[in-house]
């Protein structure tokens, strides 16, 4: 009887043949794609760092054969709706006046597709090398997050460049796991340990001054609640019962919530009396001109990357040119509206592109069994592109992108009956 062949034998290249067939080589190529995947969690933290490791991952997807595991990865609905969206940029340059468009920061859309080899390479082998460090980076940006903020009385991790935007909406994420494991666990020591880091997580976000992403993260963490104990009345009343205390106490208890709290409505008084060169009166004013401009071509919008140049022309002649001196308040980057922002470029068809990204992304959640979890997570990314640009975040896409990705591999095997369904 022959001896059964190593299993690494069968690791391949990008044409489906190994590299070397040696066993140190192919060793190497089991180190360099745990060494990838590590390295791109760790990675997400600092732009420089991010930047580098993406080449990198994919390097290490075509040293792992990833281009002949492509019809895998084509039965993920994430796939699916990643390339969709990335698409419709792609057909939106064809409207759109090339030396311009590639000016703006709708590029950073297209760092969705690191996805597609980050979850290729994945496998139950490397899962705890991603998770290891993927926790590793987030327990070090909260410690430094929360250095910042009690010692320093700053915003944000300012020498990582992690905006207080970024960081509010990285704790958002945290929250919205750390409740997620609170309404699953089997144990109730598991349940309360989980409640208290997403109390711990939310005084932190409370005491950023993103209202926004605060906002998104509440409603994402309400939405859980009720689509956990929809069928039983008393836990239902009593859970958020429960919530509305603790979101009171924590709000109360916010100086910056109260902080910021007084410049919105100062703000918003401001801009009725004409003033617009606020925080508040800057975005409404941006997202009414970025209405005007949906309105003028619903179907195809203005072409990929046109949005900035779009506006930049239509504020000088716009209700008289009210709005005229904003850029000398803050130069024009983007819409602060997901919605209106891809509207802008591509219209009924970026939109359409949008919507369908987001399906695919709570289908990904469902078909491992997680769509309590995939639920609150697109409602957080959806109120998050309310009052932002989420998906130019540079960090915080691909986060829940890996979170997503880990998911999807830890539940790859049965296991228990989904939390909804």
């Amino acid at each position: 009887m022959s001896a059964a062949p190593d299993s690494r034998s069968k690791q391949t290249g990008f044409f489906g043949k190994p590299f070397l067939k040696d066993s140190y080589a192919l060793d190497w190529c089991e180190l360099l794609a745990r060494f990838a995947l590590g390295l791109f969690c760790i990675a997400l933290w600092h732009n420089g760092l991010f930047y580098g490791a993406i080449p990198i991952l994919a390097l290490a997807w075509l040293v792992d054969g990833g281009l002949c595991k492509l019809d895998r990865l084509l039965k993920q609905p994430l796939v699916w709706g990643i390339l969709a969206f990335c698409g419709a940029w792609l057909l939106g340059l064809l409207w759109s006046d090339f030396p311009v468009a590639f000016e703006g920061k709708w590029k950073k859309y297209f760092i969705l597709l690191t996805f597609i080899p980050f979850l290729a390479l994945l496998d139950k082998n490397r899962w705890p090398w991603a998770v290891g460090a993927l926790l590793s980076g987030y327990v070090s940006i909260l410690a430094l997050g929360s250095y910042q903020w009690a010692i320093e009385g700053a915003q944000g991790i300012p020498w990582l460049k992690f905006s207080y935007l970024g960081y509010s909406a990285a704790i958002g994420a945290g929250v919205i796991l750390a409740a997620f494991y609170g309404c699953v666990a089997a144990t109730r020591s598991r349940v309360c340990l989980s409640w208290l880091l997403a109390l711990l997580l939310l005084f932190l976000q409370f005491n950023q001054s993103s209202r926004g992403l605060l906002i998104a993260t509440l409603a994402a963490l309400l939405l859980m609640l009720v689509l956990r104990y929809r069928i039983e009345g008393r836990k239902l009343m009593a859970s958020l019962a429960a919530a509305v205390v603790a979101i009171a106490v924590l709000a109360a208890s916010s100086d910056v919530l109260h902080e910021r709290l007084y410049q919105a409505g100062n703000d918003l008084r401001l801009f009725q009396q004409g003033h617009y060169q606020t925080s508040l009166g800057y975005r409404l004013a941006m997202w009414e001109i970025g209405l005007r401009g949906i309105a003028e071509r619903p179907l195809l919008g203005h072409g990929a990357g046109m949005a900035r140049q779009y506006f930049d022309e239509r504020i000088v002649t716009h209700q008289q040119g009210i709005y005229r001196n904003l850029p000398e308040f803050q130069k024009t980057v983007h819409f602060h509206n997901e919605w209106i922002e891809i509207g802008v470029h591509l219209g009924l068809l970026g939109i359409s592109a949008w919507v369908f990204l987001l399906w695919c992304w709570f289908q990904a959640f469902k078909g491992c069994r997680m769509s309590l979890l995939g639920a609150a997570m697109v409602c957080y990314i959806v109120m998050a592109g309310l009052s932002h640009v989420f998906l130019l975040f540079s960090r915080i896409p691909p986060l829940l992108l890996v979170i997503t990705a880990l998911a999807i591999c830890w539940r790859q095997q049965p296991n228990e009956s989904d939390t909804i369904d």
